[in-house]
């Protein structure tokens, strides 16, 4: 079912199955969030949690056992509940359930608030952890912008501005056996803030900065400035994805706490690379905005 709301003309649309955000209008009708066009990718902006990407084998082990465990979670394909519902805002909320205890053994609580103020979409992720023992997960997010904004535009239109200087060195992601690794580094072309953007950065899936500077990045249009602007102050990682030739009209902007596995890491989920943690009965919120630049 899909919640809509509103503020100032602005209109965004959000489905409780996945608490997945599918739209994002201003006043005139133009759409910024990808169409999820199965040709292409099915999703438009999937909760990510309790895992981000893919693990080893699709299992890993959490409380001394293994467990079947999907890339990015299970959060996609879940309904959640909604809640305080008003005209710009909502909140989604899921608990552990029995389908949730297969693949993942912790009695968890997930909410994710949407905020609409004019041009501005607040999102606020809030875990808390109601097991009995330490909860292990990673939380991140993965919406999807349409490409073009205007008219024409292509992927080389289109630059991703940081808000201060970035080294801009990425980890390779292994195709063949599906792990980043942290001796295979690739240095984008870019310079100071800016990174102008090709079909070639992502012949190898997903520009995966693990450590940025920045918490704000701007995915412009070099001729116009149009496009979006995200913050992520509570993420410590960014990622970037396409599929694959160039001929998806979408680019994500992925702010990430973890990653899909690493040729480094052991199967035991605790041990992942970039992994957070709560003590029993703690909770932790993360925040995440988008503006429209149109």
């Amino acid at each position: 079912m899909l919640i809509t709301l509103h503020s100032n003309g602005y209109e965004v649309a959000v489905n409780t199955m996945g608490a997945e955000l599918k739209s994002f209008k201003d006043p005139s009708g133009k759409e910024y969030v990808w169409n999820s066009d199965p040709a292409f990718w099915m999703r438009s902006s999937p909760l990510l949690f309790p895992t981000i990407g893919n693990l080893r084998n699709g299992e890993t082990t959490m409380k001394g056992q293994v467990y079947p465990l999907v890339k990015h979670g299970f959060c996609k394909d879940t309904e959640f509940e909604v809640k305080d519902l008003s005209d710009d805002t909502v909140t989604f909320l899921l608990h552990a359930n029995e389908e949730t205890l297969k693949s993942y053994p912790y009695q968890f609580e997930l909410s994710l608030t949407y905020h609409l103020s004019d041009n501005e979409l607040s999102m606020e992720y809030r875990v808390v952890n109601h097991d009995t023992e330490e909860m292990f997960y990673h939380i991140g997010a993965h919406p999807g912008f349409m490409l073009p904004v205007s008219s024409g535009e292509t992927l080389a239109d289109c630059e991703l501005v940081f808000e201060k200087a970035e080294d801009f060195v990425s980890y390779e992601y292994d195709l063949e056996n599906m792990e980043f690794n942290t001796e295979k580094k690739v240095v984008q072309k870019a310079e100071g803030n800016t990174l102008p953007l090709t079909v070639a950065m992502f012949d190898s899936d997903a520009v995966f900065f693990e450590h940025t500077n920045s918490h704000r990045v701007s995915f412009l249009n070099t001729h116009t400035g149009k496009g979006v602007t995200m913050d992520y102050p509570d993420f410590e990682s960014i990622a970037f994805w396409t599929p694959t030739g160039g001929n998806a009209p979408f680019l994500c902007l992925e702010p990430w706490n973890g990653s899909a596995i690493f040729h480094q890491d052991s199967d035991i989920f605790s041990e992942k690379r970039g992994i957070l943690s709560l003590m029993p009965e703690a909770e932790k919120t993360y925040h995440l905005k988008i503006t429209l630049e149109a």
